[in-house]
């Protein structure tokens, strides 16, 4: 796919690496001038250096004080944010009831993946609306439209994602600000290769069962969760807001019911 980005300064959280990485590179790839921010300021670096012309940042989404500051800089040193995804976050290795479910491990998802969201995307819309224009696509989960059993942390901080996605839209439009999300499905990464994918994973006993219940057959790659990025960011997609797009191989539209 390829879009007119040129000229345009796109913001990428948590783009050191798997989907981040990709969308800094398709972003790119059409044009835009990349800032990949990430708490690994070294990966991100190392990240940076394989896209012309990116610039990398260390950024903890879940500070609002770092949040300010890097919006503040990046529009200082590059003139303007045109896009931001918000695509940085994180889960947690217990996997338990949420009658079990420890209230610290509660606090670094929400700190992360909901907070974050909120953080980032407040400050670059003020950005936005001063200038008229802009584009924020937050990468969510459908794991925020589906619930999953024993991630009840994950499975409402990207709930909420998607609700934020929908109250910011309605509220900006009328500024020229176009607010989507992406919700990727199983989606191989090297985390998830460590974890399922891999013949070493940790839960790889797992991993065809949750092949099967994919209409699609197989798990998405990166590259496919940065084209529905890149969508969104199109110019030509202005009357688009407010949306969710599933890159999941068909899994929300009943693949989880495949058995019956």
């Amino acid at each position: 796919m390829k879009v007119d980005l040129y000229r345009q300064v796109a913001v990428i959280t948590g783009a050191a690496r798997g989907i981040g990485q990709a969308i800094a590179l398709a972003l790119a790839s059409n044009g835009a001038r990349v800032v990949l921010a990430d708490i690994d300021e070294s990966a991100a670096a190392d990240a940076a250096a394989q896209i012309p012309s990116a610039i990398s940042i260390k950024l903890d989404v879940s500070s609002e004080e770092d949040i300010n500051a890097c919006i503040s800089n990046i529009g200082n040193a590059l003139g303007r944010v045109d896009i931001l995804v918000n695509n940085a976050g994180i889960s947690v290795k217990n996997r338990v009831t949420a009658d079990r479910f420890p209230t610290s491990d509660w606090d670094a998802v929400m700190a992360v993946d909901l907070r974050g969201v909120f953080l980032a995307s407040r400050a670059a819309a003020a950005s936005m609306v001063k200038q008229g224009s802009g584009r924020i696509v937050n990468v969510a989960s459908v794991a925020g439209l589906v619930p999953l059993r024993l991630q009840c942390a994950y499975t409402s901080a990207k709930a909420g994602v998607v609700s934020l996605t929908r109250s910011m839209a309605i509220e900006l439009a009328q500024n020229g600000v176009a607010i989507n999300c992406v919700a990727p499905g199983s989606t191989l990464t090297a985390m998830t290769e460590k974890v399922f994918y891999g013949k070493d994973g940790s839960m790889a006993e797992h991993a065809q069962r949750l092949i099967d219940h994919i209409p699609a057959g197989r798990v998405g790659t990166v590259e496919e969760v940065a084209q529905a990025v890149l969508f969104f960011c199109d110019p030509e997609a202005s009357y688009i807001t407010g949306q969710v797009l599933c890159v999941d191989g068909g899994w929300t539209a009943g693949g989880f019911f495949r058995d019956f």
